[in-house]
């Protein structure tokens, strides 16, 4: 982040007061990101990079990645036998 909390590219949106939450199952080794909640937006960062760049999401667009996300994830799952 920028110290005035300007991101570029974002010409008035200011994450400088965003509260950044890592998921509970992360674990440590260092593959995770952080999300802001901004409302309608949501942004996304590498917890390594925390200075770096920032991904934006309309609410409704990250939301549908996360299902898709569990969705995959049930459908990768191993089933057990009968």
């Amino acid at each position: 982040m920028t110290t005035t909390g300007a991101e570029p590219g974002l010409p008035d949106l200011d994450l400088s007061r965003a509260v950044w939450k890592k998921n509970n199952y992360s674990g440590g080794n260092g593959s995770c990101v952080e999300v802001a909640d901004l409302g309608e937006q949501l942004a996304v960062r590498d917890s390594k990079d925390k200075a770096g760049p920032k991904l934006v999401f309309a609410r409704a667009a990250w939301l549908a990645f996360l299902e898709d996300v569990r969705v995959a994830n049930s459908l990768a799952a191993p089933r057990a036998r009968a």
